[in-house]
């Protein structure tokens, strides 16, 4: 039994919920990575046991102490009363139910919020509602998992300490519609016990607990696509001869979607859980925040502030560009809670060794993926740039420095960009845009040169958009996870540069954004007459940016297969996974961070 220890009192805010021990006995990895770290991710268990808990949620009833359930003092003597007489008097104490009823245990510094009580004098029953079904024993009868044991047991417990007497708790099954009674011994009571003692222990450590190892546990989990179990465990070094199995941590694609709003002197409010899109004072149109996972501004466009703090309360990013498409920054809410992961960050970033490391892992996959474009895109393949290519990715891994690397890198897109018009395939189509306007357009996606700010032609204004859209997806998912999108590990570190984002975005500059511009000029997505001067470059009109954004987010959307977890996922969901893994190489979970490559 735990005793409390007067010298050292556990403070208010030290208190453990019950139902982080409840996690603490499904896997400690998870109870660190919700109670140390603060991370929660919603699926369709969580939700359902949401919705379960919504209607016992909705009342707080007070539950009286103890003593007020005892028969009231006559001032008579009861000694010499007969035995009979104590148990009539107790039968008329009155039965009572409060609802989500909050106790705490001074003794284990636990606090549990109980779903509801059913009280007669001073024996009180905790009865917890549960999303599914029980199991069953060996001999069919109804049980209960450890976990769930677990979790009424602290409820039982904080009700003793508070004057009650709790022989057994229940546990409630909405599925089957079921009452599991849960008798409270002195073995589930050590055995809650110790994992209380567990997960104090476990809180005051910088490192989560190691991933289960292939377990059912995993695929139902709502942490899975952030704890990456399966995949933490392949890229770790293992004493077996066979590999890990790697399931999906998730659903392949990102159901929700991004909004993009570029028409200029819009204005956004917000009514119930819908956006209102207002133009001149009119409604165009209304988007609910469920479908929604970013909003991006480009230009002058307004937005009310019950509209913002709605964003901010859903973690949903609100991005902003200028009207040429420069990604500025975006509004990020106080969730960025952790700081373990950004001090080690930083503590890497002053390691220049570990950072050369990186940057040279970086540098060949972006190598590699361009050559994979040229080969898979070019109308005839250059036999002699794609042996280049390949000779230097192979000589980035003996870069003594930054320098010589940055100069390999400049080297190697030198030569990439040469052969860049092969793949820009607009020929003599007989829908070509240029046949059809009747006179020699203004603008051509005649490529050259890479230039930028300002991009001197079309090409390269999308080239230069794509970059500024995907540096905002990086940031975006670099935030979320708890980094520091401006503290790269390969990339200068400036004012307003989010260089950790510029890193992790190098191998997919040719994957994403190069084949975004290509795949909307080659099929006819975008057209001469969706681009303008403007001042000494080259910029997009409105239309343009629309039918653009659609080339983007067609090419997020596609599937594409891990070369080494060998599942599918979409670029979107692969861009989500890398940069988690690169967190976890950085937290030092795993040695190396596993390029993504294409075959």
């Amino acid at each position: 039994m735990i005793q409390p220890n007067p010298e050292l009192p556990i403070a208010p805010e030290d208190y453990l919920p019950a139902r982080m021990i409840n996690e603490m006995a499904y896997c400690p990895r998870l109870y660190y990575l919700m109670h140390v770290e603060g991370l929660f991710e919603r699926n369709r268990y969580t939700t359902e046991g949401k919705i379960v808990h919504k209607r016992v949620d909705k009342r707080v009833d007070p539950l009286k102490t103890p003593e007020l359930f005892q028969p009231e003092d006559d001032g008579t003597d009861s000694v010499g009363v007969e035995e009979d007489e104590n148990e009539s008097n107790s039968s008329e104490v009155t039965k009572v139910h409060a609802r989500s009823v909050s106790l705490s245990s001074d003794v284990l510094g636990v606090i549990a919020k109980l779903d509801l009580v059913e009280a007669e004098g001073d024996l009180a029953t905790p009865v917890d509602y549960k999303r599914g079904k029980p199991r069953y024993d060996h001999e069919g009868n109804p049980d209960a998992w450890l976990p769930e044991k677990v979790q009424i047991c602290l409820q039982a417990i904080v009700l003793r300490e508070n004057g009650y007497r709790c022989d057994n708790g229940v546990l409630y099954f909405n599925e089957t519609r079921q009452r599991v009674t849960i008798p409270i011994d002195e073995s589930l009571i050590r055995q809650t016990e110790r994992l209380v003692e567990q997960a104090r222990l476990l809180q005051e450590q910088t490192m989560p607990p190691p991933p289960l190892v292939e377990s059912p546990k995993c695929p139902k989990c709502s942490l899975s696509p952030i704890c990456l179990p399966d995949e933490t465990n392949r890229c770790r070094p293992s004493d077996q001869n066979v590999a890990p199995i790697v399931r999906l941590p998730a659903t392949p694609r990102d159901e929700l979607r991004p909004l993009y709003l570029n028409t200029q002197g819009m204005f956004i409010g917000k009514s119930g859980e819908v956006l209102q899109v207002k133009s001149d004072g009119k409604l165009v149109e209304e988007v609910r925040l469920r479908d929604i996972n970013q909003v991006n501004l480009f230009g002058n466009i307004q937005v009310s502030t019950q509209a913002m703090q709605t964003l901010l309360s859903l973690d949903i990013p609100l991005t902003m560009f200028s009207s040429r498409g420069y990604f500025r920054g975006m509004l990020q809410g106080t969730g960025l809670k952790n700081i373990v992961l950004r001090r080690e960050q930083f503590r890497m970033a002053d390691d220049s060794e570990k950072c050369l490391r990186l940057a040279k892992l970086l540098v060949a996959g972006k190598i590699r993926n361009c050559r994979v474009l040229l080969q898979r895109n070019h109308l005839s393949p250059p036999a002699a740039a794609l042996k280049e290519l390949k000779r230097i990715a192979g000589r980035v891994a003996s870069a003594p420095d930054a320098s010589i690397l940055r100069g390999m890198e400049g080297n190697a897109a030198r030569i990439y960009f040469q052969h860049f018009a092969g793949m820009i395939k607009t020929g003599d189509h007989p829908t070509d845009p240029a046949e059809a306007l009747g006179s020699p357009p203004k603008w051509t996606f005649d490529f050259r040169r890479r230039s930028r700010r300002p991009p001197q032609d079309p090409v390269n204004a999308m080239l230069s958009l794509a970059y500024s859209m995907l540096t905002k997806d990086l940031t975006v998912t670099a935030a979320a996870i708890g980094l520091d999108a401006y503290l790269g590990f390969y990339h200068c570190v400036r004012p307003g540069r989010p260089a950790l984002s510029l890193d992790l975005m190098e191998p997919f500059r040719p994957l994403i954004a190069d084949s975004v511009v290509l795949t909307a000029i080659n099929n006819r997505m975008m057209t001469p007459e969706h681009f303008v001067a403007a001042g000494r470059g080259v910029t997009m009109t409105e239309s343009g940016r629309k039918a653009f954004f659609r080339a983007y987010e067609l090419r997020m959307d596609q599937l594409v297969t891990h070369p080494l977890f060998d599942y599918r996922v979409s670029y979107r969901r692969l861009i989500d996974i890398q940069t988690r893994l690169a967190a976890k190489m950085i937290r030092g979970e795993i040695e190396e961070f596993p390029i993504f490559v294409s075959r």
